[in-house]
């Protein structure tokens, strides 16, 4: 279930608000999700809108998915293509046209594949703001584990990589709205990815890495070095939203 509560700001069309509104509706069909309270304020301002939202729901029993449940030699996957989503933001607020387009989706549908293929996800975060950087620096420090990435694992398309490379942004620290990243036995890794790859979501799937001893993050890179994925802090962490 879920709540919404709008604030309008003055000279807001209402063409935009029902734009808005039918996407809600159609993206809460897809996820299986009742709208079931709301509420609307207006206030001064330059046509803006803000939207919050509160959901509820059950987890089912036998389902122990938790942030400190990472173990050395777990597999590390992600559901697509990093970036998709901070970029479409960024051309937009910067005039940029380009094709890219936002990963904007619901994911209860990925994460329903993956236990009706009979596999046992141990931890699932959703790379939002700072990227799958600093969110597996969360879960590395979470579980008192180190993670290791391979660089030439980590799923970004050429649109995405081009831009970020003109504008010296990194992949690793750029927000998504549409992918997971989640921890899983190595044994099971293979299995997940072909769970996943079936739905159109998750067709560019990737193992990423693997859970090790130590702390903190690292990333192979395409040369065969090492370097340290620190987490983003402070002004680093944009609010692409």
């Amino acid at each position: 279930y879920m709540t919404c509560g709008f604030i309008l700001e003055e000279g807001l069309s209402l063409a935009t608000l029902g734009q808005v509104v039918k996407s809600m509706a159609a993206v809460a069909k897809e996820a299986g999700i009742l709208l079931v309270a709301g509420d609307t304020k207006v206030i001064d301002g330059r046509g803006g809108l803000y939207i919050n939202t509160t959901g509820i729901g059950r987890i089912p029993s036998g389902r122990n998915v938790r942030g400190a449940n990472l173990e050395p030699g777990d597999a590390i996957l992600v559901t697509g293509n990093l970036g998709d989503h901070h970029a479409t933001i960024l051309s937009h607020r910067m005039n940029i046209e380009n094709q890219i387009q936002s990963d904007n989706a619901p994911l209860n549908g990925l994460v329903e594949a993956l236990f009706e293929a009979g596999l046992h996800p141990k931890t699932m975060r959703d790379i939002t703001r700072g990227g799958l950087g600093t969110v597996l620096n969360e879960l590395a420090q979470s579980s008192g584990v180190g993670i290791r990435l391979e660089e030439e694992r980590i799923p970004v398309s050429r649109s995405v990589q081009g831009f970020s490379e003109i504008l010296g942004l990194d992949p690793l620290y750029m927000g998504n709205e549409g992918k997971l990243v989640l921890s899983l036995p190595w044994e099971e890794g293979e299995k997940a990815l072909a769970a996943l790859r079936e739905q159109e979501k998750g067709k560019d799937a990737a193992i990423v890495g693997r859970v090790v001893e130590g702390t903190g993050v690292e990333l192979l890179t395409r040369l065969g070095g090492l370097r340290r994925v620190p987490p983003l802090v402070g002004e680093g962490l944009p609010r692409i939203c």
